[in-house]
């Protein structure tokens, strides 16, 4: 069994193809999916989504690259989070990458989101590009990890160095890598990966972007986190049960899910 810990196939041409994306997701024994939020709007289309599938769960939040949205406040990010099938609060963080200058407006939507998942408990989904170092300041700053009584979370599709890794575990948070660890130029990342113990990695696509080797360019979708997690086992050595285990045990544990279909997707679904 296998989990997508980040996705995201509430996005409309992923919609369209939905029944085959359950059924593939099944064949690949991909028993649960996080739907995540990328703006206020979207959270209530990752959230329908959720609704109609029992091993399909939802995030809100907004992006920290998106200036389209409104801005999120405490109240509200609260109140949608109050519903059962939302487990997590973002994705938020920083991204240097697509925002060059005036970042004031990011770091405080950053401030905003860790202060909502301290008041409902509820942990973060963590984006950083080219912002790792001011991602971790704020989130000592703000309190987010479980160090100082925060909710923690995950650093989601990790692409970042070693220290930072370390200094994201020592605050509690779990980090989750995707396809780019396939790639062939990934080797930093790779021996990243290969330093991080299994109690404290999950796996993810970030579907429908970042689809791994031998699909790299391709359209993803979360019956692909299947190859993520065969190649990780294998760089690091380990049996892959025993992979596919100890990541789906952090989803579940992180998120506070009860672990009702340890076998597979529930019966009766796609």
């Amino acid at each position: 069994m296998y989990i997508d810990s980040h996705c995201h196939i509430h996005f409309p041409d992923m919609v369209k193809r939905m029944p085959e994306v359950l059924a593939n997701m099944k064949k690949s024994k991909v028993s649960h999916a996080l739907c995540v939020a990328v703006s206020l709007a979207d959270a209530s289309r990752a959230l329908a989504l959720a609704e109609k599938h029992s091993f399909l769960y939802a995030t809100v939040g907004v992006h920290p690259g998106r200036k389209d949205s409104p801005e999120p406040d405490v109240e509200t990010l609260v109140s949608l989070a109050k519903h059962p099938k939302v487990v997590a609060i973002g994705e938020t963080g920083l991204d240097y990458f697509h925002v060059k200058k005036d970042r004031e407006w990011q770091h405080e939507r950053f401030r905003v989101q860790i202060r909502a998942a301290r008041a409902c408990n509820k942990p973060l989904i963590i984006h950083a590009r080219e912002a790792a170092d001011d991602v971790i300041r704020i989130m000592q700053e703000e309190g987010a990890g479980t160090d100082k009584g925060g909710p923690g979370g995950v650093m989601h599709c990790f692409n970042e160095t070693l220290p930072i890794a370390k200094a994201a575990m020592e605050m509690g948070f779990y980090i989750s890598f995707s396809g780019v660890v396939t790639f062939p130029n990934a080797k930093e990342l790779q021996k990243v990966a290969c330093a991080i113990p299994l109690e404290r990695m999950m796996i993810e696509t970030d579907s429908p972007y970042l689809a791994p080797v031998p699909y790299r360019g391709k359209t993803n979708e979360p019956a692909y986190v299947a190859l993520i997690g065969e190649f990780m086992a294998k760089l690091k050595g380990v049996p892959l049960a025993r992979l596919a285990g100890e990541t789906s045990k952090n989803f579940f544990t992180l998120f506070d899910i009860a672990n009702e279909s340890a076998t597979g997707i529930p019966s009766g679904q796609p």
